[in-house]
């Protein structure tokens, strides 16, 4: 143990053995204590005073001694600083790292006090500060509102853990200086000089090697650390210094030199972090409120959020208390997730959508970048680390703060929030899908031991070069594999009209033999998943006859890729062949029609006038020639084939499409047929 931390000891009084006579334990005669207890009395009782118990345990304060105990210690100190800007008391913090790894922050704000402590005479408030546990102003709420330093043990921990430490205040013109050494003040606080302009405190100090041995702060994470104060609090403008010694062989996005200001505050930090990801909205949502008031009137805090909603890409919830990051969350992120949660409920409600009931926190959350910061009095943490707010009454102010300005946004940009809501209600029924239907084991591409239903695979390896055929039935799955190239294209037959995935039940759905088949032979599972790196194949195409019927296997087809595997729409793998209904022949010239209209175009326009011409009406695919389904279908130099989409920002739309033609509720397709029904120029029976 240091010697600048002594040892007291406490009296001890002899103890009469327990074996020991009345009069002898009367009068305290007896063996010796030592020899009766085992070697333990009142001597072995220690009292840690002053700044001991914090070398003594560090880890009760910071966490540990490792280097992210270390980094807590500038943390410490720039949260101090912070307290100020945020107080409205400073605009400008300086943050310096310099060689020999001691770290300045500097404040233009109030300057700690100076003058005597009422309670310790003989001490300024400055060296009571820096020498005891549990002191500052922040307790009261009378220097600071909000405030991130709570426990009054910051500066004290940091003078205590560092071999040394010196601070400047300025204040009322005067300079004023002290310097320490492991706690231990060198001497008394001095006047140093006046000042006319000056004000502020300043705070260069050294981590222990006793303590951290060889450990140096990383410059890296002090950059980030200064980059996320200045964005949580867009009033302050930080000044971020390091020697130039210290960035050789670190990232070169480590400057010497930055001014950190950031106007958009969150907005701007989770655009900073984001880059271009695949959003869901083009737009971030974010913003800052008052928190409720207080039963007597007064300010309760304010909250700042910015969130963005995503296609694709890594969820993450980033939230901070009075510019303290909370990586482990705490009750500011319950009334966060209740906002937007019943919020989006509310709006689905309003919409008349009953499938917005289903959406939970894990949908909503599982597609959101977002960033949370709440400023409130006398919050309360987890430890002194401070990793967890559990103030109770902060989930309810930011719940009532956040629902009612998402509630506005819902209903001032009504298309957007369609779209958010068709999102999440997809992740949701994937999300109660998935519990219900196990994936089907993903057969290899070279070990084809059993191929799925009546898969005719292609013998190419290379997924991107080769695509499958989906065809209606045994007679059309003959005629595709005689037409077919062996090398590049498989064919897998359904077995008619298969399952309508948007209104069949869960188990159902889980039961289907051809809809397993199907995804089997794809290899890529459903739902989430999903792992569209494993699909076999460069296209999956849909082809059905030419008819009424063919339109509704392939509607079927598509509903369940929409539904199961949307993936593969939005990586545009999916398409829809396009084979004729007629064939047009005149002696040797044979020419093909999609329907009724494309013949009589073509009876015009590609053959004289009076000829005869022998029409064809196919009755499906597997009455087609292979030659002809060849020629007019497979053949990559002369079919036609139409990709199947679904935009992003027609989310909304696509979804409530779906859900009206196929759908579980027949009135939304008897309305649709009514709204549709005069547009019907020729129906082909």
């Amino acid at each position: 143990m240091n010697d600048l931390f002594p040892r007291k000891t406490a009296g001890a009084a002899s103890r009469p053995a327990p074996g020991a006579s009345k009069a002898s334990r009367a009068s305290g005669k007896g063996a010796s204590p030592a020899a009766s207890n085992g070697g333990y009395d009142a001597r072995d009782i220690e009292v840690l005073e002053g700044l001991e118990p914090v070398r003594r345990r560090p880890g009760m304060y910071i966490g540990g001694t490792d280097e992210t105990a270390l980094h807590h210690l500038a943390a410490e100190i720039l949260d101090n600083a912070m307290d100020e800007a945020v107080a409205g008391h400073a605009s400008l913090i300086e943050f310096t790292l310099e060689a020999d790894g001691r770290v300045t922050v500097r404040d233009n704000g109030r300057g700690i006090p100076v003058d005597r402590h009422p309670k310790f005479k003989e001490l300024s408030a400055l060296e009571v500060i820096f020498t005891t546990l549990h002191s500052g102003g922040k307790f009261s709420g009378k220097a600071y509102e909000t405030s991130g330093g709570l426990h009054g043990v910051g500066s004290s921990v940091v003078n205590a853990l560092s071999s040394s430490l010196e601070v400047e205040v300025a204040r009322d013109r005067a300079v004023w200086r002290q310097a320490y050494e492991r706690g231990r003040p060198l001497g008394r606080l001095e006047k140093v000089g006046a000042t006319q302009n000056r004000r502020g405190t300043q705070i260069r100090f050294l981590p222990d090697e006793q303590i951290f041995g060889p450990l140096q702060f990383n410059p890296k994470t002090l950059y980030r650390l200064c980059r996320s104060k200045a964005f949580l609090f867009r009033g302050v403008t930080l000044q971020w210094r390091c020697d130039a010694a210290l960035l050789k062989g670190a990232s070169s996005d480590v400057p010497e030199e930055a001014l950190l200001h950031f106007p958009g505050g969150l907005a701007d930090s989770l655009r900073d972090e984001l880059g271009e990801p695949a959003r869901l909205l083009a737009e971030l949502w974010s913003g800052e409120a008052a928190l409720p008031a207080a039963p007597d009137g007064k300010s309760t805090g304010r909250l700042e959020w910015a969130i963005a909603w995503l296609e694709s890409g890594e969820a993450a919830l980033a939230s901070f208390c009075n510019t303290i990051p909370t990586p482990q969350g705490g009750t500011h992120e319950t009334g966060f997730r209740n906002a937007l949660l019943r919020g989006l409920r509310n709006w689905g409600e309003h919409r008349h959508n009953k499938r917005a009931q289903q959406v939970t926190a894990e949908d909503l959350l599982g597609s959101v970048a977002a960033k949370l910061s709440v400023f409130i009095r006398e919050p309360h943490f987890q430890g002194q680390t401070k990793e967890k707010l559990t103030s109770a009454e902060a989930t309810r102010l930011v719940e009532t703060a956040l629902r009612d300005r998402f509630d506005h946004w819902l209903s001032g940009h009504p298309a957007q929030a369609d779209n958010l809501l068709a999102f999440i209600i997809e992740r949701a029924e994937e999300r109660l899908r998935r519990r219900e239907m196990k994936d089907t084991p993903r057969k290899s591409a070279t070990r084809r031991l059993r191929l799925p239903g009546k898969l005719t695979d292609c013998t190419r390896e290379n997924a991107a070069e080769t695509e499958i055929f989906l065809v209606e039935g045994d007679s059309a799955g003959g005629s595709a594999k005689q037409a077919r190239n062996r090398e590049t294209q498989a064919v897998l037959p359904l077995r008619g009209k298969i399952l309508n995935v948007a209104s069949a039940s869960t188990e159902k759905l889980r039961q289907n033999q051809e809809l397993r088949d199907l995804v089997e032979a794809l290899g890529c599972g459903v739902g989430e998943r999903a792992e569209m790196a494993r699909l076999r194949y460069g296209r999956v195409i849909i082809m059905t006859d030419a008819d009424v019927d063919g339109a509704h296997i392939a509607s079927l087809l598509m509903t369940f890729f929409y539904r199961e595997l949307p993936e593969l729409i939005r990586g545009g793998h999916l398409y829809l062949a396009q084979p004729p209904l007629y064939r047009l022949t005149q002696g040797a010239k044979t020419i093909y029609a999609m329907d009724d209209r494309d013949r009589e175009r073509k009876l015009k326009s590609s053959f004289k006038p009076n000829a005869k011409v022998e029409v064809s009406r196919f009755k499906g695919l597997g009455e087609m020639p292979p030659a002809d389904l060849k020629a007019t279908t497979m053949d990559p130099a002369r079919r036609t084939l139409l990709k199947v989409v679904a935009a992003p920002e027609d989310r909304a739309e696509t979804s409530t499409m779906v859900e009206s033609l196929m759908g579980r509720r027949p009135e939304l397709r008897f309305q649709f047929i009514q709204d549709h029904a005069r547009g019907v120029e020729l129906l082909d029976v």
